[in-house]
């Protein structure tokens, strides 16, 4: 993965009301800390860094009054109705150590005919060189059958890369598929348990009031 590089400036002002005043600028409060430095309180130019943090587990470089800083989003605090960032905690990371990340898992392929693919488990922690993380971890289903299940084990990963996550967590499990007469005899089956009954509709209340109504004339 390739370095995203952003320009940032220090920071001197604090509190909700400078933060509203860096938003209204198009810029993002931000600190950077880690390996034993002093937190650094930065603005990041907004948009830049919002398209940058479209990518998962981005490794940012941070221009600071000359100096260039490696760093990934450690917590991206976002605003619950607007489409906006409200701040962003980077720790610092350096080339050639390993960082534990969260990787996205995406399923290929096409499983057997009448089955049900789910994903159990949308991503991975690995641990990665901080400057290798991948992008992506890719699971193949092609041909699997009904009953099989790979675990977090069994999952290939990228060259270097280190499981976190429980070896034994599943990952991804591939059913039968149910067909639709089968799930409503399954729900058939479950509301006579509890004891629902469905009224008769009022064509078959007619149906058989007609059917009473012969029954009668021919007596």
């Amino acid at each position: 993965m390739s370095e995203i590089k952003l320009t940032a400036e220090r920071r001197t002002q604090f509190g909700k009301g400078a933060a509203r005043k860096l938003r209204r600028a198009h810029q993002i409060p931000a600190v950077i800390y880690g390996h034993g430095t002093e937190p650094v309180h930065v603005a990041l130019p907004g948009h830049a860094t919002m398209l940058a943090l479209k990518t998962a587990n981005a490794l940012l470089s941070i221009e600071l009054e000359g100096n260039s800083t490696l760093v990934l989003a450690k917590d991206v605090q976002r605003d619950p109705i607007k489409p906006v960032i409200e701040h962003i905690d980077l720790v610092v990371v350096r080339r050639g150590e390993k960082v534990n990340v969260e990787v996205p898992v995406h399923v290929e392929g096409d499983a057997g005919p009448d089955t049900l693919v789910t994903l159990d488990l949308q991503t991975l922690e690995l641990a990665v060189e901080a400057t290798h993380i991948p992008e992506r971890v890719v699971v193949s289903v092609e041909g699997l059958e009904a009953g099989t299940q790979i675990l977090a084990a069994a999952v290939e990963l990228p060259e270097g890369a280190e499981l976190v996550t429980d070896p034994e967590a599943l990952v991804v499990n591939v059913t039968a598929q149910v067909s639709a007469e089968a799930l409503e005899e399954e729900l058939a089956e479950a509301e006579a348990e509890v004891g629902i009954e469905h009224e008769e509709s009022a064509a078959e209340v007619q149906t058989e009031e007609a059917a009473e109504a012969t029954e009668s004339t021919e007596g």
